[in-house]
């Protein structure tokens, strides 16, 4: 779990529009962070794993 603080922070614009970046929705987490679900990747591994998010599957071959 991220620090509230850090959340917070992430939240507020920017000074400059290249500082500005993503963290989880789940969890706060800044790195491994999936833009087209707007999760990291732990917390799309188990939202995917439980059937969560339509469309995803487990792959296998």
């Amino acid at each position: 779990m991220a620090k509230t603080a850090l959340r917070e922070k992430q939240r507020r614009k920017p000074k400059f529009k290249v500082r500005g970046y993503n963290r989880c929705k789940v969890c706060g987490r800044a790195r491994g962070f999936m833009r087209r679900f707007e999760l990291c990747r732990i917390c799309f591994r188990e939202c995917a794993l439980q059937g969560l998010i339509p469309g995803v599957t487990k792959s296998s071959w």
